[in-house]
């Protein structure tokens, strides 16, 4: 039974996901493409279950997590409270190799491969799941020590690595800018990715179609510069509350 005060949260939320939809669908269209070109990932770090449930209620699908312990359970709340739903789950967040097993088994897309190390550990466990698992790989273009990310020279050859991997499929790549208050800003690292995945798909002849870039604070811009992917948390969910 719901009360007046879970209507009115509804309401909020509902709003919120109409807004970023409505500017998912501008930025589209402003980039010459469709509105349905860009995927929503809501992020649901931080965000209380039941938050999460609402957010099903009004439509949503794909969800995206940092953490795989925080995912764990989270994905098996979901699973229960819609049995019928078609949910997919993205790892948005930094994978630690010891951790590539779990992260298998809960997630569709990993955003987060940064290393062959990495790439051939999440591999092993895909194999061992007979499970062929979706992957990007995430792109470091700014001198920050608290981001992840392979480099640019290396990704050439972790493309070729990867492509020798029997379980891995790789859709694109991510990358995460630096934080500005004027979302302008990030638009030209957002460029350098887009431009930056179309040079390695000649030398690397593989398709990376997906581009996994822009969060709350800059992903029009993102969707501007050819993101397929935007991670939202905040201006779905409202601010985090650690």
């Amino acid at each position: 039974m719901h009360s007046l005060h879970d209507e009115k949260y509804n309401s909020v939320l509902m709003e919120n996901i109409k807004n970023v939809y409505r500017k998912i669908s501008s930025a589209s269209i402003r980039s010459g493409r469709s509105p349905f070109a860009v995927k929503l990932i809501a992020v649901t770090k931080t965000v209380r279950d039941e938050k999460v449930q609402e957010a099903v209620d009004l439509g949503l699908r794909i969800f995206g997590e940092n953490k795989v312990q925080e995912a764990q359970g989270k994905i098996s709340a979901l699973r229960s409270y819609c049995t019928e739903c078609q949910f997919e789950w993205h790892l948005i967040g930094h994978l630690q190799r010891n951790k590539a097993k779990a992260a298998v088994e809960l997630f569709d897309l990993i955003h987060t491969v940064d290393s062959i190390k990495l790439a051939e550990a999440v591999n092993k466990h895909a194999v061992k799941e007979g499970k062929m698992q979706r992957i990007l790989i995430q792109v470091k273009l700014a001198e920050e020590e608290t981001k992840h990310g392979v480099m640019k020279e290396d990704l050439v050859p972790l493309i070729s690595a990867v492509s020798g991997l029997s379980n891995l499929n790789l859709e694109g790549l991510m990358t995460i800018p630096p934080f500005f208050d004027t979302p302008q800003k990030a638009r030209p690292y957002f460029r350098e990715l887009s431009e930056l995945r179309d040079e390695v798909v000649v030398k690397s002849g593989c398709r990376l179609p997906e581009l996994s870039m822009g969060m709350t604070n800059d992903y029009e811009e993102a969707i501007l510069e050819g993101a397929t992917m935007v991670r939202i948390g905040t201006a779905i969910f409202g601010e985090r509350t650690e």
